[in-house]
C-alpha cells in the first residue's frame, strides 16, 4: 500500500523483455536500503524488487501490468515517479493507493493559473463511477484531489500546486501524454457493498446496517 506522495523522480536505465513482460532497471538516488521482495510504486504501478544495488534496483513487470499501464511505452532515460510501500508508522499524507492501476488515461489539457496549474485528464470509463468532486485519485502514482468532473467526456480536472509540479513527472508531461489511473479503493468498496440493493432503492437505515456501516 502507498500514499501517493512521491519520494523521488527516478530514471529508467534499462528495459529488457519480450514485449509482453519486462525487467526494468531503475536509477534512484534517495530510495536506499531496498531489498529483494520490497514493493515500490513506479508511476503508480506496484512492482516487486528483484535485485538492488547502489543507486539502482531491478523489478519485473508482468503481462497483466504491461496491459494496464504506461510501462510498455517507457524507454531508457524516461523519468518515473517512485514511492516505497507504506509503513504502519508512516503519516498518511495522501490517500490509500494500492498500486493496482485501473487503466491508462491521457492528458487532454494543461492550463497555467498564477503560480499553479490545472490539469485535465481523460480517464478510462471504468474508473469514472468512482470519481467525485473533492475525492481522491492517483495519476501516475500521485495522490490528487478531483476539482471537477465532465462525465460525458470522461474528463476530470485537478489543481496542481508548485510543490507537486516540481517534485513529480507532471512538469515533464504535455497534452496527449498517457498516464496511469487508479481510482480510490474506498469508493470501489462502497459501490460494491451497495450494488445488491439496486439503483432505485436509495440509502436507508436498514441498508447501512446490512452493509456494516452501522
Amino acid at each position: 500500500m502507498f500514499t501517493g506522495i512521491i519520494e523521488e523522480v527516478g530514471t529508467l536505465i534499462e528495459k529488457k523483455g519480450t514485449g509482453s513482460s519486462f525487467r526494468l532497471k531503475i536509477g534512484a538516488k534517495s530510495l536506499v536500503n531496498l531489498s529483494p521482495g520490497d514493493s515500490v510504486a513506479i508511476d503508480g504501478a506496484c512492482l516487486t524488487v528483484e535485485l538492488s544495488g547502489s543507486g539502482e534496483f531491478v523489478v519485473y513487470s508482468s503481462p497483466e501490468t504491461i496491459s494496464r499501464t504506461t510501462l510498455v511505452y517507457k524507454k531508457p532515460g524516461s523519468p518515473v515517479n517512485l514511492e516505497r510501500a507504506l509503513l504502519p508508522s508512516t503519516r498518511l499524507n495522501g490517500h490509500f493507493v494500492l498500486g493496482h492501476v485501473d487503466g491508462v488515461g491521457n492528458i487532454s489539457d494543461i492550463r497555467k493559473e498564477s503560480d499553479s496549474w490545472r490539469f485535465f485528464f481523460r480517464i478510462p470509463e471504468t474508473a469514472l463511477p468512482y470519481c467525485v468532486e473533492k475525492g481522491s485519485i492517483a495519476i501516475d502514482g500521485i495522490s490528487l484531489t478531483i476539482a471537477g468532473i465532465a462525465g460525458e467526456k470522461q474528463i476530470i480536472e485537478v489543481a496542481i500546486i508548485p510543490f507537486t509540479f516540481e517534485r513529480t513527472t507532471l512538469k515533464r508531461l504535455k497534452s496527449g501524454d498517457a498516464v496511469n489511473v487508479e481510482a480510490d479503493i474506498l469508493a470501489k468498496y462502497a459501490k460494491k457493498f451497495l450494488e445488491p440493493y439496486g439503483k432505485n432503492k436509495g440509502i436507508t437505515i436498514d441498508l447501512l446496517e446490512d452493509a456494516g456501516f452501522m
